[in-house]
């Protein structure tokens, strides 16, 4: 398919089942200086060859998506951060035509002294992976004591009109303080701290079945408490979030392993090396890589976006304790 062909096309990056994509999630490292419990908790290992992309190949796969129709990307990794170029990579995608929102996912290490400078880049939004507001408890769940720099940050954040979200995963024996200290939090700042289901990789099976806790315990929590659910919107992601009217902020939920929770996905995936993955909980990838040269002639990046995409299954099989080939987050970028 060539270009002309593609961009005739470009109301159709939807797959077999009408799930329409705009939405790209792209890793740009797989670095992470975190030691998360249920990713990484004996650090990141850098293998041989570990070589991602560009700011040039950033530049041209986010126009390709962009051609089909992506509006919206989000940065993630990994952790973003560890990347000296990032403000390049931001700036990238920011100003390609046809994207309208730049977010990103951190773990917050350089936010404070950083936030600024992505701002300044073309970020628009910013999502922080706090799991607990208890300083012992976040230390010991990431390996790092830096939760009150890592909040400074978040206040930054607010500073500069970025749009915040703090990420936290759902723990069983975490979650009850946890709640209760980011519903206080929420009272007067205009945020969402969304909690999401610990998932199964090939790496965590020992931590997900001691700390696996379903997401109708944060519905229960947050009824009782006179939470409710906003309506959905068709272009919402996974997330249900909940609001109240003496509160700012809002809480999420983004829960896996519920019925149906695919058939609103709205994102597709590319990874620091360069392939697509259609499916979080997939097998393999389509690699792109091989297309976001200067050389190679235009229209191909996108017809092997189109010709990838009706192969994408309707859900994944979480819940026959199947994980695909994924081995920890930090390899796709969750």
């Amino acid at each position: 398919m060539g270009l002309d062909e593609a961009e005739r096309d470009r109301e159709a990056l939807t797959d077999s089942f009408g799930r329409r994509f705009r939405y790209l999630r792209l890793s740009i490292t797989e670095v992470c200086n975190f030691r998360c419990v249920y990713c990484l908790p004996n650090g990141y290992a850098r293998g041989p060859e570990a070589r991602f992309l560009s700011v040039a190949e950033v530049r041209r796969l986010v126009a390709g998506f962009a051609a089909l129709g992506v509006t919206k990307v989000r940065l993630t990794g990994g952790e973003p951060s560890v990347r000296t170029d990032l403000p390049a990579v931001i700036a990238s995608v920011a100003n390609t035509p046809g994207i309208a929102g730049v977010a990103m996912t951190t773990n917050g290490w350089r936010l404070t002294e950083r936030v600024d400078a992505w701002r300044d880049a073309g970020l628009t939004h910013l999502n922080v992976s706090v799991d607990s507001l208890d300083r012992d408890t976040f230390a010991r769940l990431t390996g790092h004591d830096r939760l009150p720099d890592i909040l400074s940050g978040i206040d930054r954040a607010f500073d500069l009109d970025l749009g915040v979200k703090l990420n936290a995963v759902l723990l069983r024996d975490t979650f009850e303080t946890a709640v209760e200290r980011f519903a206080v939090w929420l009272r007067d700042r205009p945020a969402t701290v969304r909690f999401i289901e610990l998932m199964r990789t090939l790496d965590n099976v020992d931590v997900f079945e001691r700390q696996h806790l379903g997401g109708a315990a944060v519905q229960h929590w947050l009824s009782e408490r006179g939470w409710t659910p906003l309506p959905r919107r068709p272009e919402d992601g996974p997330a249900v979030e909940y609001s109240h009217p003496d509160y700012l902020g809002r809480f999420g939920l983004i829960a896996p392993y519920a019925d149906h929770f695919c058939d609103g996905c709205n994102r597709l995936r590319v990874t620091a090396r360069g392939k697509l993955r259609l499916c979080l909980f997939g097998e393999g990838g389509v690699d792109l890589r091989d297309l976001l040269g200067e050389e190679i002639a235009p229209g191909r990046l996108e017809a092997r976006i189109l010709e990838a995409l009706p192969t994408k299954a309707r859900g994944h099989s979480l819940m026959l304790a199947q994980s695909g080939d994924l081995r920890r987050m930090a390899d796709v970028g969750g």
